[in-house]
């Protein structure tokens, strides 16, 4: 089979995209870096807000045209939770995604035969994205055990289900062995990771193995609940090898919100969370998640919210309107605020989150700190370089030369702020490569919803 991988919504789910690249590889089959020429598309789809899945059937017609005679294969949440086909050929569940290959072979040899003599051919190709290329995902655990009121995610994955600690030891290292520069751990629920396989076995522990035995140069964790980051966990920093961003969701900063939200923890409980975190990594770059518009949420709430992501000085601000999604305890909630007032305290979010980006941003001129270089793209003949610091601040390239940077870590200088919030910055070991040619296929990114 020839086949082309893509992917909407949270890291889990580009790193079962990257996993399912590889066993297609194993298998003798091609993963191809875009849809021309492939006989199935395969999306692995989102539908966790009504964004999402709107964003779902959009990419969906997008794959039609970009390859009309392939098969359109449609995996996760979309199809658990809004139970349509809308365009698809097949739907598979989540639970469908451990064995997905095998279920793609034997649903391909009974649509589509291949020609006799012809059987399995070609290798894995490198997977679309310089990204996939230089940071991998390696998923550690599916489903979570908790109930927060807003969130379908249980309704879609379900249990929480933790891999086994050699299984993801094994996965690093051969990410590692295929170049990958950077390996990223993530979860539906990551701080949960083992609290289905027995005393002893946590986070903590699956880092501490993942950084002696897989041996990665550089390891980040994914988005943490608050209450799942314990001391032990950041005795972990201590190794450089562990990236110093942690991703913490904190929702809102009112507590009668939280507790609505079906949240652990407290406002209270936040800061003095943020001020040990401070004080065991230094230099440790914050980010977080917001919801706003959630049921019985007035102006007063909304401004505790602002003042607390502020006050906490987080870099960087994801901003989600409320999306009340059927199945949920929240949509069930009274004190429903409307649609367009959600659209506005999202937009008065987003300009407080655009304000973090450029203090942090600015406060980093000047100094010099190691980027990996991920991306290219082509623009007006020179090829325009782009990475990320250890604290997962965005870097673009300055210069022009001989030299492409995709792949490297390098000592850079940042040198400025450019206008989406991210950084300008000078390698110091080469320069920025020059080149001329066309840009084919863009996959989309991993993107941010416009609710939750």
């Amino acid at each position: 089979m020839r086949v082309y991988l893509d992917s909407l919504g949270c890291r889990v789910n580009e790193a079962e995209r990257e996993a399912w690249a590889a066993a297609l590889g194993a298998r003798g089959h091609r993963s191809l870096p875009a849809p021309p020429g492939a006989d199935l598309v395969v999306l692995n789809s989102c539908a966790v807000t009504r964004a999402a899945a709107r964003k779902t059937r959009q990419a969906v017609a997008r794959l039609r045209r970009a390859c009309p005679a392939a098969r359109v294969v449609v995996v996760g949440c979309y199809p658990d939770l809004e139970r349509r086909r809308d365009g698809a050929d097949l739907v598979l569940g989540n639970r469908d995604k451990d064995d997905l290959v095998a279920r793609l072979e034997a649903w391909w040899s009974r649509v589509r035969p291949e020609p006799a003599g012809q059987g399995r051919v070609g290798r894995a190709l490198p997977l679309a994205g310089g990204a996939a290329r230089t940071r991998a995902f390696v998923k550690v655990q599916d489903g979570c055990r908790h109930r927060c009121t807003y969130c379908a995610v249980t309704l879609a994955r379900g249990e929480e289900r933790s891999r086994a600690l050699d299984a993801v030891v094994a996965e690093v290292a051969s990410r590692v062995a295929a170049g990958a520069r950077e390996v990223v751990l993530t979860g539906i629920h990551l701080g949960g990771y083992g609290g289905d396989l027995g005393p002893g076995v946590d986070l903590a522990s699956l880092v501490r193995g993942v950084l002696a035995d897989a041996r990665p140069e550089r390891l980040r964790l994914s988005s943490l609940e608050p209450w799942t980051v314990t001391t032990e966990l950041l005795g972990s920093w201590r190794d450089p090898r562990l990236l110093p961003h942690l991703h913490l969701p904190v929702q809102s900063g009112s507590d009668p919100v939280l507790r609505r939200m079906g949240r652990r923890g407290s406002a209270a409980a936040l800061r003095e969370l943020v001020a040990q975190v401070r004080q065991t990594i230094p230099g440790v770059t914050l980010t977080t998640d917001v919801i706003v518009g959630f049921p019985g949420e007035g102006p007063a709430e909304l401004a505790q919210t602002a003042r607390l992501v502020e006050e906490l000085g987080f870099a960087d601000l994801h901003v989600f309107p409320f999306s009340p999604r059927p199945g949920t305890a929240a949509a069930r909630l009274a004190g429903q605020v409307s649609r367009a007032e959600r659209r506005r305290r999202s937009q008065v979010m987003r300009a407080l989150a655009e304000g973090l980006r450029l203090r942090h941003a600015r406060g980093l001129v000047g100094e010099v700190r190691p980027v990996l270089w991920e991306r290219a793209a082509l623009r007006d003949g020179v090829w325009e370089q782009r990475g990320y610091t250890p604290g997962y601040v965005r870097v673009r390239a300055v210069g022009t030369g001989d030299r492409r940077l995709q792949g490297r870590v390098t000592a850079t200088r940042l040198v400025g702020v450019d206008a989406d919030g991210g950084l300008e910055g000078t390698p110091l070991d080469g320069p920025v490569g020059q080149a001329t040619g066309a840009v084919g296929w863009s996959r989309p990114g991993l993107e941010e919803e416009e609710e939750r």
